[in-house]
């Protein structure tokens, strides 16, 4: 088959809602590194890595090494037996995680992670109502819905009464109208009135991504987080840091809370945890961790096949020191990405992010500071990079920032690519 008949049959067999990228699709068949291939054989430089995910690269070694020796001993148990990679992987994760973090409940999929951790704080408090934020996303379920806070990701109304959300940390369009820092990060200090305005006056306790992925890496102020974690421990809840897209040293630092100087009570990851194997966790501490008693189980969380793959991420991880590398070309990519934007700066209103989790809103134009939001923008420097053999992600709510996300091991030379065909796709586009 070649890519028509594979987009042909996508259109066909999967449910309408699966959209992709891209006017004319994109079919992948192989990659290596940082370099992915279609059907057709065109190459590409893969700088969205499957949503953050792909964190050391397509067909890595070690990782593939890993799980081809797993597969030959053990595929499957459940969680209903013990095996040794997720005991071996949980010991890992109780040491590379950040405070009293210690004990960890394997999934398939952020989604239940984050699931797990609401119904963890909720068990643990004996309260029920939850803190989410606006622009926030937390996956496809039915509470995940609910707590996420960005519409188009929302198929019917919240089914969980119970969460509440706070405005977002969300400084280039801040919900107060004030200027960072004179604004005091008057959005973290909102939570206490948002608590004692439309909650019992107890919470179970809070939900956020340190930079929220899906929302466009809205990246909130460094003292955002201390301010909310006092709060909500105050009010009776604990803090919940969802590293899903931050986590395995994506911002420079192993989690994106230690950019921060906050320890969570609870953390859930996926995405880069196991290079695209199916596998998510929620670790928390132990007098948390021990306050659920009921039974459960996991079919899939914990698979010894995926905690192998992760096992192998963990060892190019620290072999490699991936948060250093994180750090120097997300260092290099946000200066070329500020560079651009003195370039464009009409059409590039705002840079965030940190290390290799770096982000561009477009609008019609910022000279006027109308910030008028310019997803038209995105889709054009999309199928401008797409032509040059680069491959970017997009998101936010308005569906106006370009994402930025390559491998944690791409390199120097990499990073100038992507960045000279993001110049080129701008110049191509007339970006202003």
């Amino acid at each position: 088959m070649n890519s028509k008949d594979i987009r042909d049959k996508h259109a066909k067999y999967l449910f309408p809602a699966v959209a992709n990228f891209y006017e004319e699709s994109v079919v992948l068949a192989e990659g290596k590194g940082s370099r992915v291939k279609d059907l057709d054989g065109r190459e590409y430089l893969d700088f969205f890595g499957g949503i953050l995910t792909v964190s050391v690269g397509h067909a890595n070694e070690t990782v593939n090494a890993k799980v081809i020796a797993q597969v030959g001993r053990l595929s499957h148990t459940s969680t209903l037996y013990p095996n040794v990679p997720i005991v071996e992987l949980a010991e890992r994760l109780s040491k590379l995680t950040p405070g009293a973090l210690e004990k960890c409940f394997f999934l398939a999929s952020g989604t239940e992670a984050d699931e797990t951790a609401v119904n963890l704080a909720q068990v643990h408090t004996g309260n029920q109502e939850l803190i989410a934020l606006r622009h926030g996303y937390s996956g496809r379920s039915l509470l995940a819905q609910s707590l996420t806070a960005h519409s188009p990701y929302r198929a019917v109304p919240s089914q969980v009464a119970a969460i509440k959300h706070a405005p977002s940390p969300y400084c280039y369009r801040c919900p107060f109208k004030l200027e960072y820092p004179s604004c005091g990060v008057a959005c973290a200090k909102d939570l206490e009135e948002l608590i004692q305005t439309t909650t019992t006056g107890k919470i179970a306790g809070m939900l956020a991504e340190p930079i929220q992925g899906v929302g466009g890496f809205v990246t909130p102020p460094r003292e955002y987080f201390e301010i909310a974690a006092e709060i909500v421990r105050r009010y009776g809840g604990v803090f919940i840091a969802d590293e899903v897209q931050t986590g395995f040293g994506r911002t420079g630092t192993m989690w994106g809370i230690e950019q921060y100087g906050v320890e969570p009570d609870i953390m859930t990851m996926a995405k880069g945890i196991a290079n695209g194997y199916p596998l998510a966790a929620c670790v928390a501490t132990p007098v948390v961790a021990d306050s659920f008693t009921k039974s459960t189980i996991s079919t899939f969380g914990g698979n010894p096949v995926s905690c192998a793959a992760a096992s192998g991420v963990l060892d190019v991880i620290e072999r490699d020191d991936l948060p250093r590398n994180a750090r120097e070309r997300g260092g290099e990519l946000r200066e070329g990405l500020l560079a651009l934007q003195r370039k464009h700066p009409k059409t590039i209103g705002d840079v965030r992010g940190m290390g290799l989790m770096q982000a561009m809103e477009l609008v019609v134009d910022e000279t006027t500071k109308d910030r008028t939001p310019n997803p038209a923008a995105v889709k054009a420097l999309f199928e401008e990079t797409k032509k040059r053999g680069l491959l970017i992600g997009k998101g936010g709510l308005y569906g106006n920032t370009v994402r930025i996300t390559p491998m944690l091991n791409c390199t120097a030379d990499e990073v100038r690519e992507a960045l000279g065909v993001l110049g080129e796709a701008f110049a191509a586009m007339g970006a202003a």
